[in-house]
């Protein structure tokens, strides 16, 4: 890979490393050190979402307006302050305040760095955007592993050591990042006329469509960071074990990318088919998780899920840059990076709300409904547009 996506992964590791000593952890902190229900919890997660879905569009217009450069760090800066206040004041009601701002300047980084990745090493299709997943992923099998430990010994540490990580990931964006993009965008497009202004295109319908899908696929996910890790709670299995989860999901998806490829590869799937096969890893996933009373079927529930997450979450900022004009990508990235904040967004408080009215059981029904809708609206996405991928796209699976 070329020396900027280095750099670029690099950012990436830092910056989740340090949010994974956080976003793992407020549904305990919420329920069980500041007493709120799960609902409240998930009313507050739902606050900090939303946030983020207004950073995500932010930063794809900023992006393509003022070059990843400065989007990134104008993200960066919004999301360090508000650590450095939570540092200090993290109590009730001043931290649902600060999650807030906090989802709002990380959510402008993110579509920027996916943008600019896609921005800078064009010829490598799915590969560029594959190490930019790996390296959000190491983040989190780092992140998760050293914030349970810590957690474990003392809770408010996490929000030191998030705030030390996010300012190293400052430091090499502001160092590093600086006249990285290319002036020649070289990417693979969909052939449609680009049109001045916002429209509705076939291209962005169909974009809209596989958000749909990736949504609820993120819906589903993050129970396992809400009323999934409540429940472990109730069963007496640890933070110390709930963290090894999250460590073996990371550890996992940057061992196993370049085994999942080389299936895909052999395979010869299409976006779309690498998707819906994810989707259906998804639900046996959670119909593991249904039945699991000890650790040991929740570790393999994490296991079949993380298979599942390989095959899909990367192929949606894919289809998302061979769908975006020349100059929407940072808008188009930002959509894609909304619908999964959206999500997350509704998960918590779908879930927490599910659980506090009925049971688990019912949110397990409730999850293989939505995963059911994620799997048509895939298979019905590109009706209208064809998806072409480059031969360089189709080698680097």
């Amino acid at each position: 890979m070329p020396r900027k996506v280095w750099l670029l992964v690099a950012g990436m590791i830092i910056n989740v490393t340090g949010a994974s000593f956080l976003w793992p952890f407020n549904t305990i902190y919420l329920h069980d050190h500041l007493g709120k229900s799960l609902s409240m919890a998930g009313m507050v997660l739902m606050i900090n979402s939303l946030t983020g879905v207004i950073g995500n569009l932010l930063g794809g217009v900023l992006f393509d307006k003022w070059g990843g450069y400065k989007s990134i760090l104008v993200g960066i800066v919004i999301t360090l302050l508000s650590i450095f206040g939570l540092v200090f004041f993290h109590g009730w009601p001043v931290y649902v305040i600060w999650l807030a701002l906090i989802g709002f300047g990380s959510g402008m980084v993110f579509p920027s760095m996916y943008a600019m990745v896609g921005t800078v090493w064009p010829e490598g299709g799915r590969r560029a955007f594959n190490a930019m997943y790996v390296g959000q992923n190491v983040g989190i099998a780092v992140g998760t592993a050293c914030g349970g430990l810590v957690a474990s010994y003392r809770f408010d540490y996490i929000f030191l050591a998030n705030f030390i990580l996010y300012f190293v990931f400052f430091l090499i964006a502001f160092i590093g990042f600086r006249g990285m993009e290319d002036k020649e965008d070289k990417r693979v497009e969909v052939k449609e006329k680009t049109k001045k202004g916002w429209s509705l295109t076939p291209g962005f319908k169909a974009l809209l469509i596989v958000c749909v899908a990736y949504a609820l696929c993120w819906v589903t996910y993050v129970q396992w960071q809400g009323a999934i890790a409540t429940y472990m709670q109730e069963l007496n299995i640890s933070l110390r074990h709930y963290s090894l989860l999250w460590t073996i999901n990371g550890a996992m998806i940057v061992c196993a990318q370049p085994l999942i490829s080389m299936i895909i590869r052999a395979m010869k799937r299409s976006l779309k088919q690498q998707i819906m096969i994810g989707i259906g890893i998804f639900a046996v996933s959670f119909i593991v998780l249904s039945q699991a009373q000890q650790f040991t079927m929740f570790l393999v529930a994490m296991v079949t899920l993380t298979i599942g997450e390989l095959f899909v979450w990367p192929a949606v900022p894919t289809i998302a840059n061979i769908l975006a004009p020349k100059d929407k990508l940072g808008f188009y990235q930002g959509v894609v990076n909304s619908a999964a904040t959206v999500g997350k967004m509704f998960g918590p408080v779908v879930g927490g709300a599910i659980v506090d009215l009925y049971n688990m059981e019912v949110l397990f029904i409730a999850i293989m409904v939505m995963l059911v809708v994620a799997l048509i609206a895939t298979s019905i996405y590109d009706k209208q547009v064809k998806v072409e991928e480059t031969v360089e796209e189709k080698i680097a699976v």
